[in-house]
This record gives structure tokens, sequence and C-alpha cells, in this order.
């Protein structure tokens, strides 16, 4: 798992969130890159007035291929996902009580020429990773975030998930939900 990346520009607080979390998430980075076909990896830095999702997952699981678009087709597929993806304030719905909005949308694929993947990404096995950034007016409120993935990407079928928070650090795993549960949004909470 990769540590979060931070941009020039952001703010101390993002920083702050990080460092506290290193240790957390260190015994994670330490292992190899996992890549397992329908599990996604979210990592949830919460501090000061940003909420930072980072998340990582096999390109499968998002646009049901590991390689770059041949087809018009798969072309409308992938175009539709990244559509998706920056619109993050409809994948992830933060807690109202945090008073959150959507900021910077960071993608990453080498296999569809987005961003600065991962040089460490092994052949054949295409990732696509994301940081999502929210400002907040009151970050520190947020007891959990909605999850709209399951319903969006059809290849998903597990979200692991590590979140850092001035309440603590935890470790999440949510599983696609069935039945009646399915239409609904998977909650990732934390905290009291």
């Amino acid at each position: 798992m990769k540590h979060i990346r931070l941009r020039r520009n952001s703010g101390l607080a993002i920083a702050a969130a990080l460092f506290a979390a290193a240790p957390f998430l260190s015994a994670q980075a330490q292992q190899q890159h996992a890549h397992v076909h329908g599990q996604m990896k979210l990592d949830v830095a919460i501090d000061g007035p940003t909420v930072v999702i980072d998340m990582e997952s096999p390109l499968d699981n998002i646009v049901g291929f590991e390689r770059a678009p041949k087809t018009d087709a798969e072309k409308k597929t992938v175009a539709d996902a990244i559509a998706q993806l920056r619109a993050a304030d409809k994948l992830f719905a933060i807690d109202p009580a945090a008073n959150c909005k959507l900021g910077p949308v960071d993608l990453r694929s080498g296999a569809l020429g987005l961003g600065n993947p991962d040089p460490n990404e092994p052949v054949g096995h295409a990732d696509l990773d994301a940081t999502f950034s929210f400002n907040c007016t009151n970050a520190a409120a947020a007891k959990f975030i909605d999850l709209n993935l399951f319903s969006v990407f059809k290849g998903l079928r597990q979200i692991d998930s590590q979140i850092a928070s001035s309440q603590g650090q935890f470790k999440r795993q949510l599983k696609r939900p069935t039945g009646a549960q399915a239409a609904q949004p998977a909650r990732l909470g934390w905290g009291k």
C-alpha cells in the first residue's frame, strides 16, 4: 500500500494527520503490493479542515479490464469511470456534520495514461489509484463516510480500509451488500 502523496500546496494539517497515521499505516506499506481482483484499499486521513481518501484498486474493479482500452465501447467505459471518480462527492458522502466539499482529485493509472502511476505496479496487473481531498468546516465531527462504490463499480466485492483521525486509528472491512441492502450505500464508520 502506498502512502498518501502530498501536493506542494497541501496544508500542514494534512501532513500532521499523515505523520500521526504513519505508525498505523507503515505495517501495510512494508508489505508487497497486493493486487487482488474484487478488492480495493482505502486510506482515510482526517485532520484539521481536511478529509483525504487514498484509493488503490485493480483497474479491473473499475472498468472490467486491466489494459489500455482498445474498442470504442471500452473507451466509453473508461471515460464514464473517470467522470464518476472525478465526481467523488457522489461516491463518498462524508458525514454531513463535517460539512465537506470536494477539493482536488488526483487519478493515477499507467494503463490509462493518468497522472504519475506507481512505478512498482506489476506487469499485466494494472491499477487505478486516486487521492480525493475534501475541504470541511468541521472535519473532526465526521463519524462515517457512506460509500457508493459497490453500486457504481460492479467488479468490486470488498473494501479494506484504514482510518486515521483525532478519535483514533481504525481498520474496517466492507463486503458487497446483498439482498435489500444492495441498493444502499455501504457505511464506513469509526469513532464513538
